[in-house]
């Protein structure tokens, strides 16, 4: 029984054991690695040498993680998003009273020995045998430091944050062997560095630097003696110290380290008692980190970078891959933004529908040409409270959106390109009753609709009755027309059609062959599909994807690759003017008139009202500006009749009257200053021309009279009108069949908001 002490007590061997726990035991390993001959503490050495040999001869340091800061394009700050709150600073940044402190209390004899101080483990050994539990360490701040790098590799991973802190030999030898290794390369003031930037001080703080921005609200450079004390105390255990929540234990451990500050001769015992006499005063900073805290509304444009950079190969092959860049952070990123448009979007929602409504509203606007997401917003904030939500309605679901809301005819001009791009003139008649059934047979691209159930459909109002000319029929937004149009071409090409401008469902999936579905908008689209789709009229036919990331630099400042916008001419130049053009009319006099710019701005757009008004959109556009607008209820559970939004009290609403305003008011702002650039107008001939010696109103952005003609939508005898030039048009799409019933006179006698 040669291993027990008389008196019951423990032999060298198990107090060596015992003191295994915290690294004394790995301290003699080494003194026995540098000995073979001698096993140390009666352990044989050759297995510990071949366990030594084998662990790889550099330490991997992964880069800290830090917060990234997401940018808008003038280069104003949005937010920080982190996973870890850490600023990395050198050393010449942080208070030689935080430098002295740390090394005072956590190694005091840290610029005298090397990697490992066998003193500090025999006088632990000492110690803890006397007390006969584990009450001193004897790891360096070298050897802490090493610890920390682990940790931080493994991140959140809970069981690589078992292993990285397991009290084991195997760890320690690791740890060892790294310290030398460290020491020898790096030097003791970056050492120092290094842990004052890695270690957790508590409080969600990673590093000296917002440790000191937490509980004090200034840099770590300007930490007087008695808060760098405070902040080396916490280390030993941040929650057992945390000054927020336990100010008296928290002082006890400040004390004790400016006592060790005096002891070790790093301050005065006067110096040191007259900062124990000081109460703790903290000036504590919330962490002030992601999305919720984005400025101007900005929270769900925020969100969405974030998803663009999860979703996108171009940060990493796989999403666990993009996920560790994202986290470990550092990342300056420069979004597409606008603060001008961010901001006059953001007032107008707030101004227009307001939180605790029962319907919401969502807003985008991209910039055509270039793709570029100048505005998104909503009107219930980002959060988890009442009248928040963390959905964003202006995305798809994969990029933390909904599934959409159906467009109502905002689709219509869809319908219309396709007709137009495959020779459907635009002065193209129907007689657009008021009510019908849907036409059958109606060829699609797979599948041939065929009414079965003898289904009808309606106008909005009893007074649209056809027939019509495709101008009226858009200003009006006559529903019959446009099925009647729709089984006239096929469903074929407005299927894709809508694929080439990447209108798809927000569920991500394509759209159905339905004729109802593509003529009236019953898909579930988001605003930023709509107003990307629009930002092709505007764009003369060619569609750009829609981006937000603008250029990202990692923490060493070097660029990195974003991606690009993708452009493609959807539809021809002349397609597109004709929409413009055709558009332009909504907006000018008819149901999204209250939409309309004014002031000489060249715009066009589309209203849009569903089903027993659920949904209500307007989707506008300048030729350098293209906004999409929703409201209705997000889970599609209030008919918007009868009903307060914003304060006024509306019987029916439609996509003019509160979805047009919103657009109106957020555009208006967006443009202040900005360029008006003019639309390619092209003349479109009245069906009917009641007076052919009078001027048509229509004209050229840049004020030349337009082509003569009639511009009085009402009745007539039904006159022969001029073709559309260079069309060849079909018989009875013109002349005498338009005329007679007088349903079109006068523009200002239709219900608005369809």
């Amino acid at each position: 029984m040669g291993n027990k002490l008389s008196g019951g007590g423990l032999s060298p061997l198990q107090q060596a054991a015992k003191f295994l726990g915290v690294s004394v035991l790995s301290g003699a390993v080494l003194a026995g690695i540098a000995l073979p001959a001698a096993g140390a503490l009666g352990l044989a050495a050759k297995g510990s040498v071949e366990g030594f040999d084998e662990i790889p001869d550099q330490l991997q340091q992964p880069p800290l993680s830090q917060r990234s800061t997401i940018l808008d394009a003038d280069g104003g700050e949005i937010a920080t998003v982190f996973s870890r709150d850490r600023t990395l600073v050198d050393l010449k940044d942080i208070s030689p009273y935080m430098q002295k402190a740390i090394v005072a209390i956590e190694d005091s004899r840290f610029y005298e020995h090397g990697a490992v101080d066998l003193k500090g483990i025999l006088r632990a050994l000492n110690q803890n045998a006397r007390s006969g539990g584990v009450s001193q360490g004897a790891s360096t701040l070298t050897q802490q430091y090493v610890k920390n790098v682990f940790v931080e590799e493994a991140m959140d991973d809970r069981e690589k944050v078992a292993e990285a802190t397991q009290q084991t030999l195997g760890r320690k030898i690791r740890e060892l062997k790294y310290a030398i290794q460290l020491e020898d390369k790096l030097g003791k003031k970056k050492i120092l560095e290094n842990y004052l930037n890695i270690t957790f001080f508590g409080q969600q703080a990673y590093g000296v630097e917002s440790a000191s921005k937490r509980y004090f609200s200034k840099p770590a450079k300007d930490l007087k003696l008695e808060e760098a004390a405070l902040l080396a105390g916490i280390v030993q255990s941040p929650s057992r110290y945390d000054p927020v929540n336990d100010s008296q234990e928290a002082t006890k451990r400040r004390n004790t380290v400016l006592q060790r500050m005096a002891d070790v001769h790093d301050v005065s015992q006067e110096e040191a008692d007259k900062a124990k006499a000081k109460p703790i005063a903290l000036n504590v900073s919330k962490p002030q980190e992601g999305c919720i805290t984005a400025v101007k509304g900005a929270s769900f444009f925020c969100q969405y970078v974030e998803n663009v950079f999860l979703n996108d190969p171009a940060f990493g092959d796989t999403r666990e891959e993009r996920r560790k860049v994202w986290d470990r952070g550092g990342l300056k990123i420069q979004t597409t933004l606008d603060p001008q448009a961010q901001e006059s979007v953001q007032a107008s929602l707030k101004r227009h529908v307001y939180k605790d409504d029962l319907v919401a509203g969502a807003a985008t606007i991209v910039e055509p040409g270039s793709g570029k997401i100048l505005a998104m917003g909503q009107s219930k904030p980002y959060g988890y409270k009442k009248n928040e939500t963390e959905i964003n309605y202006s995305v798809e679901k994969r990029m933390s959106g909904g599934l959409g809301f159906p467009t109502g005819s905002t689709f219509k001009p869809f319908v219309a390109a396709a007709a137009i791009e495959g020779g459907t003139p635009p002065t193209q008649s129907y007689p657009a009753p008021y009510e019908m059934p849907y036409p059958s047979p109606i060829q699609g691209c797979d599948t041939t609709y065929k009414n079965l159930r003898n289904e009808k459909l309606e106008n909005e109002d009893e007074k649209e009755v056809g027939p019509y000319a495709l101008k009226d029929a858009m200003n009006q937004s006559v529903n019959t027309y446009f099925v009647q149009m729709i089984a006239d071409i096929g469903m074929c090409p407005v299927l894709d059609m809508t694929q080439k401008l990447h209108v798809n469902q927000g569920d991500g999936e394509k759209l159905p062959e339905s004729p109802s579905a593509l003529t009236l908008g019953s898909n579930a689209i988001t605003p930023l599909t709509m107003a990307s789709a629009y930002a092709t009229f505007a764009n003369r036919g060619t569609y750009c994807s829609p981006v937000a990331i603008a250029a990202i630099r990692d923490p060493k400042g070097n660029s990195l690759e974003v991606p690009k916008s993708t452009c493609a001419q959807a539809m021809s130049t002349q397609t597109a003017d004709t929409i413009n053009t055709l558009l332009r009319g909504v907006v000018d006099s008819g149901t999204g008139k209250q939409a309309g710019l004014g002031d000489g701005r060249a715009n066009a757009g589309k209203t849009g009202t569903t089903d027993s008004r659920k949904n209500a959109w307007f989707v506008g556009y300048t030729p350098n500006m293209a906004g999409a607008v929703w409201v209705g209820s997000a889970m599609q559970n209030v008919e918007m009749e009868n009903i307060t939004i914003g304060g006024r009290f509306h019987p029916k609403v439609y996509g003019g009257e509160v979805p047009g305003p919103i657009w109106r008011d957020a555009m208006t702002g967006a443009l202040a200053g900005k360029p008006a650039p003019p639309f390619n107008i092209v003349h479109i001939p009245d069906a009917k021309d009641k007076d052919k010696d009078k001027p048509d109103d229509d004209r050229d952005e840049d004020g030349k009279p337009g082509r003569p003609g009639g511009n009085d939508n009402g009745g007539g005898d039904g006159g022969t009108e001029e073709p559309w030039p260079g069309i060849s048009l079909p018989p009875g799409t013109i002349g005498g069949n338009d005329g007679g019933n007088g349903n079109g006179g006068g523009n200002g006698g239709w219900p608005q908001g369809r």
